[in-house]
């Protein structure tokens, strides 16, 4: 679904990822950990051709981010840590946008915006401007619009940071369900009793490296996963 292959970023003199190797296979829900500055955003936005890369590979479904950019973002979704979203769009004619886009016809999205509108409590918001949405509002919105087209890959960054203790649920039950349809999940997320409980693999990344990946049970044991990651940031 998602293979990183010696994947380094810089900016300038910094190294912001250094030669990362990473594979998510279908099915997996797949957390990315690492503390602020660790190089997660900069490796979610190389997976999903935002920024480009100086060394390695990205490839998502068999189809290399750098050579056919399009096959990749007809294949997965991306949320970021804020949704950058049109303000002067009502929130249905934004996921209308998002559904021409993808070329989605208009029953099915017609009613995919109804299910999910209807599951995040949005549809009595649909018609106002995003201007008017709180930040849970817009994140809700952008999940909408990431399921949409039914992604074989989702990559998120930071996805629960706004959202209510329902809306949060509901997400990491899409997530399972996703996951559970043959798709794959890749996230990043500083909550890790989340991540403990949701993630079928975990990677920790710090100062740009990889220093631990694996299933949950591998990475941490018989500790949790936030001994693990303070022993790890300790070191």
């Amino acid at each position: 679904m998602l293979n990183i292959e010696h994947l380094t970023k810089r900016f300038g003199e910094k190294t912001a990822v250094d030669d990362l190797s990473l594979r998510i296979l279908p099915g997996e829900i797949f957390g990315f950990i690492g503390h602020n500055g660790a190089g997660k955003t900069t490796t979610l936005k190389s997976v999903v051709g935002i920024l480009q890369f100086d060394e390695g590979s990205i490839t998502v479904c068999g189809h290399s981010v750098k050579d056919d950019p399009l096959s990749c973002k007809r294949a997965l979704a991306y949320i970021p840590d804020n949704p950058d979203l049109y303000d002067f769009m009502s929130g249905f004619k934004y996921l209308n946008f998002v559904a021409d886009v993808f070329a989605i016809p208009a029953a099915e999205r017609a009613e995919k915006i109804r299910k999910y509108a209807d599951l995040f409590e949005m549809t009595g918001s649909l018609g106002d401007p995003i201007s008017a949405y709180s930040h849970g509002m817009k994140q809700k919105l952008a999940v909408i619009a990431a399921w949409l087209h039914d992604p074989k890959l989702i990559v998120m960054d930071e996805p629960f940071v706004g959202l209510d203790p329902k809306a949060s649920h509901l997400l990491k039950e899409m997530m399972r369900a996703h996951c559970d349809r043959g798709g794959a999940i890749f996230f990043s997320t500083h909550v890790l009793e989340v991540a403990e409980k949701l993630c079928d693999k975990v990677a920790i990344i710090k100062q740009g490296r990889l220093v631990k990946v694996g299933t949950m049970e591998e990475v941490k044991g018989d500790d949790s996963l936030e001994e693990v990651f303070l022993e790890l940031e300790a070191e």
